[in-house]
């Protein structure tokens, strides 16, 4: 694959973009911050979904110049192919661009489905109560790895 400097925005939710970055009532303060949102919850829900028609890309430097907009990209590709680290290659940037993509088309369709079932609740609310409760309840991923540090602190008989 070519490597890339834009990555795209999925046409079916340039709305629900637009009030996630509204002036006035936007939980984000732009589109960027909105989409890396977007990509964490889709990786976290598992919701990984192709679009064809996008809106108007955005420069990748943009995300980059964001504080860990590269390591996100960077980490999501690394977790979808946990045993490729040639997926890192400059070489397969544009495959790491995709994954993002994926990712928040995944979780801006889960949000869109969160505000239609809660539309009594502000955005902030619906946004923090996502948060929260990725703080409380880690995904079955994430303990597992707890489980592996855990293991291998304790087979390490490390002598603090």
């Amino acid at each position: 694959m070519a490597v890339t400097d834009r990555f795209r925005r999925p046409h079916s939710y340039e709305q629900l973009l637009a009030k996630l970055t509204d002036k006035k009532t936007g939980p984000f303060l732009t589109m960027v911050e909105a989409m890396m949102f977007a990509a964490v919850l889709g990786h976290r829900k598992g919701e990984r979904k192709p679009f064809e028609q996008f809106d108007e890309p955005i420069r990748l430097s943009v995300m980059e110049g964001r504080l860990y907009g590269d390591v996100l990209l960077d980490m999501l590709a690394a977790i979808e192919h946990e045993d490729d680290p040639k997926i890192l290659g400059d070489e397969r940037q544009a495959e790491r661009v995709l994954i993002f993509e994926e990712y928040a088309n995944g979780g801006l369709s889960h949000l869109q489905t969160l505000i239609g079932r809660q539309s009594n609740q502000d955005l902030d609310v619906i946004i923090s109560n996502l948060v929260l409760e990725a703080l409380r309840n880690p995904s079955e991923e994430e303990k597992k790895k707890k489980d592996d540090v855990g293991e291998i602190l304790a087979s390490a008989d490390l002598d603090w």
